[in-house]
């Protein structure tokens, strides 16, 4: 049985102090009864000799020193997994808030995952389709990946991340792929479109979600990524699914980082968050990959919002580090009204040269083509500030030309354009069609002689 101690030194924010503590260790879950009998959930945060700093997932509020107890659990926060967790919807500490009863468990799992060996991960390499263009085409997707949407305040990387939910599959095997969708310091708006979203699609039926609200404790926003991370393990290594593993937003979860790591009177790092913010993101983002003779995958797509648009601001700065590539979106195309306003340029996918080989034979040519082409453009437009479009050669006003169209027809789609790589390459072609043949370097003649609109040639 395990004891109880009536030994609170001090109550600071979300952290409790207990004195003459035997046994304890880190990471175990701790309930505290008050004196009027309300029980309360927390962790161990750190031991020392015989005091313990307890993390508590709920407000501190009523909590005093005296009349308090702290019974300290063995055991590590658990989350009980299924695969009845698909359809339903869980508050940011696993419980759930659809109405539904309980999940009855098959196993539990400690949320802090178990450490995979390096040798036994297996290199990403398969297609992941999302229907959007920008990402198909250009910054591709892959099955174990990591990719990182970058956004700013205001512009609609919620609109983005649901259409990628509603849309994601690895094709061939469309009925073994779930996702899960993870909501860290949402509005309560926010949460609301998220789940009617996904009920009014039936993206539901193949997804779980964690929703944590502003409103919630900033504790349980530690957890709420970690909860759905075990999840996505579970149904990837055990059930042999392939798992999109959502996370919004990244940066409300650095925050409240930040804010336990003040309370705890840590000294601060950059921009005051923790100097250890590097290593705990890395314990997030390196939970995605394949395992070897393991079936399934996760594949992450966390979305982060940049404080001011800055790109260089620890948290996206971190995040680049640790994962392969970036999505980033523009406030210039959001305010022009193209949606997804995805940043072609800056936005990268490290990976996505392994899928282009296995997606069509062309993909690779028009990749560099389109590339290239929008990037001139975009040259020869800002040359046209400066000198007037009465400057310009034919030739630069054909690539003018082509980076109108592509914003407006190859990154412009509809939220409910769900587009196939084949529809997305044959936009491609279309829109090369407007240039030169000899301005056609970078695709091989007989891919221009196959997919090229014969109008054109």
């Amino acid at each position: 049985m395990q004891k109880e101690y009536k030994t609170l030194k001090s109550v600071a924010g979300p952290l409790i102090l207990v004195e003459g503590v035997e046994g304890v260790k880190y990471e175990e879950l701790v309930e505290m009864t008050t004196a009027e009998g309300s029980v309360r959930m927390g962790r161990v945060l750190e031991v020392h000799n015989d005091t313990a700093l307890v993390q508590m997932f709920e407000s501190t509020q009523g909590i005093a020193t005296e009349g308090t107890k702290a019974k300290f659990l063995g055991k590590a926060m658990e989350i009980g997994v299924s695969e009845d967790m698909l359809g339903r919807v869980f508050s940011g500490s696993g419980k759930p808030i659809d109405g539904g009863e309980a999940v009855i468990p098959e196993k539990k799992i400690n949320i802090n995952g178990a450490p995979l060996n390096p040798y036994s991960r297996d290199f990403p390499n398969d297609f992941y389709q999302t229907g959007i263009s920008t990402i198909d085409c250009l910054n591709t997707l892959v099955r174990g990946q990591k990719l990182p949407i970058f956004s700013g305040a205001g512009l609609p990387h919620s609109r983005v991340a649901a259409q990628i939910a509603r849309q994601c599959k690895v094709r061939g095997e469309e009925s073994n792929t779930a996702v899960i969708f993870a909501a860290m310091g949402v509005t309560f708006e926010e949460a609301e479109y998220f789940t009617n979203e996904f009920k009014k699609t039936g993206a539901i039926n193949r997804s779980v979600m964690f929703l944590n609200t502003a409103a919630d404790p900033v504790v349980e926003r530690i957890a709420t990524p970690r909860l759905a991370l075990t999840t996505a393990e579970y149904l990837a290594f055990e059930k042999d699914m392939h798992v999109l593993v959502i996370l919004t937003d990244l940066t409300n979860y650095c925050e409240a980082l930040r804010e336990v790591s003040a309370a705890r009177k840590e000294v601060p790092g950059r921009r005051g968050y923790p100097g250890y913010l590097y290593t705990d993101l890395a314990t997030l983002y390196e939970r995605a990959g394949r395992v070897k003779g393991k079936k399934g995958s996760i594949t992450q797509i966390p979305i982060l919002t940049m404080p001011e648009d800055d790109i260089t601001h620890p948290i996206p700065d971190l995040t680049g580090y640790i994962t392969e590539g970036q999505i980033v979106l523009s406030r210039e195309l959001h305010r022009e009204g193209i949606y997804p306003p995805v940043n072609v340029l800056p936005s990268l996918s490290r990976l996505s040269p392994t899928a282009r080989k296995i997606t069509r034979e062309d993909h690779e040519g028009v990749f560099g083509q389109m590339y290239a082409a929008f990037a001139r453009g975009l040259e020869v437009r800002d040359l046209a500030v400066i000198l007037g479009e009465s400057a310009l050669s034919d030739i630069d006003l054909k690539y003018l030309e082509f980076a109108k169209n592509f914003e407006q027809e190859f990154i412009k789609q509809d939220e409910t354009d769900d587009r196939s790589i084949e529809e997305t390459l044959d936009l491609s072609w279309k829109l090369m069609s407007a240039l030169p043949k000899s301005e056609l370097k970078r695709v091989k003649d007989e891919y221009i002689e196959k997919y090229l609109p014969k109008e054109t040639k």
